[in-house]
């Protein structure tokens, strides 16, 4: 293994690189753009390229962080630069190196107006992504965290919607409001545990009266991250109103920073904390399985069908995460990086069209088979993995979270799978009112199928959902020893607790 080299660092700021070429950029508008893609593109390529290193040199046999790196960042406040992954991480930061590279190559055309600065955005984007997902050091964690708001502010109210500004500003006062109750958290937990390591404070027991504080400040920030019912309004907005390449970040990576933040500091930093609320997230991810997914068979525009259809899946992975056990940990994983690929996918769907002609509404559409077969073909397969269907991705996390689901709670998993059923019939919905029928409006009989450019776009993503659900072991080993280890500590604080609680009656 090749240990000394500095992976994490070189994934994580590799993307800066890039955009201090871009900076130096000189010429007229056209030149620029062109030289400001390309370098984009070659920077973002390389660094998914590196990071495939990571998955290469992993060892699947310990849970704990590798390619860890560590440099004193404040000695006064015994801060540090501290990075490292395990199972649990490591995939997600190849997600979100990947599909910054497809946002790049998605932006090529659609993105005419001020690329350097776009281009910049997403670079630096990347750059918080990954800090954010390799952090070791809570403080650390929490600028990343933070910073991501930055570029997907600008992205948004710079190159989106009519309603951009309104979109961004809601977006960014929902995500900071909860942030600032989790800064609080940060600090007391610092104070308390004497120590801002990662590491040692997934080892710290925590005094179980200050566990409920400190749980529910981490989910004032998680929840609207993930988001969760009723904290979600902000997120529709933010999809139809942001450029294509911005919902593919958006919902690909941003969303899994609630999931990911559940995982690594609710669960096993506050267990005891985590079991007393666990059916307050059992009601609120079925609320938004159901309700979330009712609503998504009532839209008219495609992307926030598809936004309401990712609070419908997010509820998935907030059912397996609190269920607590093997199964369902390992299934809201595997869910996240699912969804993390459809619905990037999905996003890019709507936006070939989009590019073409200019219009979100599903009744602007109808008959595209007849035109754009390769399309209705592509189309079908991301449709099909977001409904679950066997052999997709989609499966393979809905299945498992269904059995961590039933050995939890019977009628979570009752209710959870009518998600199932409602997610077939508005994905179908949505299917069939734009590829199949007549093709009977003018402006779409002249209409061009997928180019090689979009082709190469969606060839990877395709790849992963096969691959995810034909072979999943290929993704469960990674993470097997890691979320083990997760579910004993949980499991392990309760038993040690209802054992105090049996001695004191």
């Amino acid at each position: 293994m090749m240990t000394n080299f500095p992976w994490l660092s070189v994934i994580t700021f590799a993307p800066l690189v890039g955009v201090f070429f871009i900076l130096l950029i000189r010429g007229d508008e056209e030149t620029t753009a062109r030289n400001a893609r390309g370098i984009a593109l070659w920077t973002s390529v390389v660094t998914f390229f590196v990071s495939l290193g990571i998955w290469v040199n992993f060892d699947n046999s310990t849970a704990a962080f590798q390619f860890v790196e560590k440099v004193v960042w404040m000695p006064g406040l015994n801060l540090a630069y501290h990075l490292g992954v395990d199972g649990i991480s490591m995939f997600f930061v190849i997600l979100s190196t990947l599909l910054t590279v497809i946002c790049i190559v998605a932006s090529w055309v659609a993105i005419t107006d001020r690329v350097k600065e776009y281009m910049i955005a997403f670079l630096v984007l990347e750059t918080l992504m990954v800090g954010m997902f390799s952090s070791l050091d809570i403080m650390l964690f929490y600028v990343f965290f933070e910073g991501v708001l930055i570029p997907m502010f600008i992205i948004i109210g710079v190159w989106g919607g009519p309603r951009r500004n309104y979109a961004a500003y809601k977006l960014f006062l929902y995500t900071l409001a909860g942030s600032v109750l989790m800064l609080l958290a940060i600090l007391t937990m610092m104070s308390e545990a004497g120590t801002a390591e990662i590491p040692k404070l997934l080892k710290y027991d925590f005094a179980p009266t200050l566990q409920p504080w400190l749980w529910l400040a981490f989910f004032a920030s998680f929840a609207v991250k993930v988001p969760m019912w009723p904290v979600h309004t902000w997120l529709p907005d933010a999809h139809v109103e942001a450029p294509t390449a911005g919902s593919v970040i958006l919902a690909g990576v941003l969303l899994k920073f609630g999931g990911y933040g559940f995982l690594r500091f609710s669960l096993p930093m506050f267990p005891l904390a985590s079991a007393d609320f666990t059916p307050l997230i059992f009601t609120l991810s079925v609320i938004a399985v159901i309700y979330t997914s009712l609503v998504a068979l009532a839209q008219e525009d495609m992307k926030k069908l598809i936004a309401y259809s990712s609070v419908a899946h997010m509820g998935f992975v907030t059912i397996g995460t609190f269920a607590g056990n093997l199964q369902g940990i390992e299934g809201a994983i595997i869910q996240m990086l699912s969804h993390g690929v459809v619905s990037a996918a999905l996003f890019l769907v709507v936006g070939v069209v989009y590019d073409r002609i200019h219009s979100r509404d599903i009744d602007a559409y109808g008959g595209l088979v007849h035109r754009m077969p390769k399309y209705a073909l592509i189309f079908m397969v991301f449709m099909m993995a977001s409904v679950g269907l066997p052999g997709t991705s989609g499966f393979v996390g809905e299945f498992l979270i269904l059995v961590g689901a039933f050995k939890a709670n019977t009628w979570v998993a009752a209710f959870t799978t009518t998600g199932v059923i409602l997610g077939a019939a508005y994905m179908l919905y949505l299917y069939r009112r734009v590829i199949f029928g007549e093709l009977t409006k003018e402006n779409l009989k002249t209409i061009l199928d997928v180019n090689a450019r979009e082709v190469a776009i969606f060839a990877p993503l395709l790849l992963i959902v096969f691959v995810m659900g034909i072979y999943p072991s290929l993704f469960l080993d990674v993470m097997h020893v890691s979320v083990e280890n997760l579910v004993d500590r949980y499991q392990s604080a309760l038993a040690a607790a209802q054992h105090i609680s049996a001695v004191a009656k």
